[in-house]
């Protein structure tokens, strides 16, 4: 029995009820009963449990400073939306259903171009790609928006029509790519009430970051 999670039941969504109160000060009234006789056998004035101890309490601390800055600093709904609409709008219109095949010089990725114009398939040639990722499944990307590739790949990959690959290597920091694109579609987007809650999180991670940062440059470490 982990004692240590049942005061939760509540909290985790378990209905009020008399039972539940019930269940929950039996458990209190055992765990009171377990800490005193670790207690009287001295268990409190070991090291390693001191250790956890103070590991403990000094959580404890940092959770509850940490709820009370974002009280006082609440994230507003207005903010939220703004992040929404800047992450959606970062995004773009369209995503891109495509293959690449990852090269190291741009000789070789001439070769394959040279060979795709023989007619050799896409997707054999894939397997020389460097890409572990792709190379098994043809050099597939699966659909992605053009920002989510390095800038000389998106801007390569939203100049061809479909079913078209590149007739010229794409240079990146990762090596010499060859690009097709299978296809394109309308963005799938998902709805600002769908992801509220996700960006709200994640602005209060950042807003809590940025308080961690002041204190820790006006902190003095003895």
């Amino acid at each position: 029995m982990r004692l240590s999670k049942i005061p939760r039941r509540t909290s985790q969504g378990q209905p009020d009820s008399e039972q539940t109160r019930r269940g929950i000060l039996d458990n209190l009234i055992t765990q009171e009963v377990v800490a005193q006789e670790a207690d009287r056998r001295g268990f409190a004035k070991r090291t390693e449990v001191r250790t956890q101890l103070e590991l403990l309490r000094q959580q404890v601390l940092v959770q509850a400073l940490v709820q009370d800055y974002l009280k006082a600093h609440p994230v507003k709904d207005d903010a939220i939306l703004a992040e929404y609409n800047r992450v959606k709008g970062s995004r773009g219109e369209k995503e891109y259903k495509a293959r690449h095949i990852l090269v190291d010089k741009d000789t070789e990725a001439k070769d394959i171009i040279a060979e795709l114009k023989k007619g050799t398939k896409f997707e054999d040639l894939a397997k020389r790609s460097k890409d572990p990722g792709s190379k098994e499944k043809g050099g597939e990307l699966d659909w992605n928006p053009p920002s989510t590739f390095v800038k000389p790949f998106a801007d390569a990959l939203v100049k061809l029509e479909k079913g078209k690959y590149t007739e010229t290597p794409v240079q990146t920091q990762f090596g010499w790519h060859v690009i097709q694109l299978d296809d394109v579609r309308s963005l799938q987007f998902p709805a600002f009430e769908a992801v509220k809650q996700q960006i709200l999180h994640r602005m209060q991670e950042q807003e809590v970051q940025k308080f961690v940062a002041e204190l820790r440059s006006k902190a003095k470490i003895k």
